[in-house]
């Protein structure tokens, strides 16, 4: 078994519920969207990574490990597009296991043992350059309902662009609390995309998007720290 790698490295965690947290980085290359607003564009080929086994990946994990590292998290790309590969990596290690996902593969996602938090993105119509396909945002929840009913801790993650109006915002925020099974189980991030020196009253309208989320779900604004502090 392999799975192509872009990366493995430690840093802090610069998003979600877990800011700030040592971990240890397991980018995989390879993604099934293509969003605009990606940070990471050379992972989205899976022709981007160097193969690895799961021996191969825990023995640099081995490597670089502190002992303030709380958990390995898997990115991308799309991690969930390796979910054996990923679970083979994780029974080696005490740490708890974070999943980055874009949510769209809820198959996949329920093949990966030893999950303990999962970082869902929640993609929006602003997302792309083309039209919108409404299959992402009913694999997204298909997902969600899954991890709430295996009581696996999950947040989403919303990334909100310069260009991402109020309206179509609201609409999926709506859609969402519709469509979760216990909605009490579940916190939004709201993340501005980085830089925010490409923003214009961007105060003004993070109030507006914490304020539509607010109606329906526990909800905070983070904005990517890691960029703040000008690490990987």
């Amino acid at each position: 078994m392999k799975a192509p790698i872009i990366e493995i490295f430690s840093s802090f965690q610069g998003e979600g519920l877990l800011i700030g947290q040592r971990q240890i980085f397991v980018r995989f290359a390879g993604c099934n969207l293509n969003c605009n607003y990606c940070d990471t564009g050379d992972s989205k080929s899976e022709k981007s990574g160097v193969l690895m086994t799961p021996q191969e990946v825990t023995d640099e994990i081995n490597k670089i490990v502190t002992p303030d590292c709380k958990a390995i998290s898997f990115t991308g790309g799309e991690p969930s597009l390796y979910p054996e590969f990923i679970s083979e990596v994780s029974k080696n290690f005490d740490l708890d296991i974070m999943l980055e996902t874009n949510g769209t593969l809820p198959d996949n996602i329920d093949l990966i043992d030893e999950l303990d938090l999962v970082s869902l993105d929640i993609k929006l119509p602003e997302h792309f350059d083309g039209d919108f396909d409404e299959e992402i945002f009913l694999n997204e929840i298909k997902s969600l309902n899954l991890l709430i009913s295996k009581s696996i801790n999950v947040y989403c993650k919303v990334v909100i662009l310069p260009s991402t109006k109020i309206k179509s915002f609201k609409e999926v925020v709506e859609k969402l609390s519709e469509n979760i099974s216990n909605k009490s189980d579940l916190k939004i991030i709201i993340q501005p995309s980085s830089p925010l020196g490409e923003w214009k009253d961007i105060n003004f309208k993070l109030f507006e998007f914490s304020e539509v989320v607010g109606q329906y779900f526990d909800v905070s604004t983070i904005p990517q720290i890691h960029k703040i502090l000008d690490i990987e």
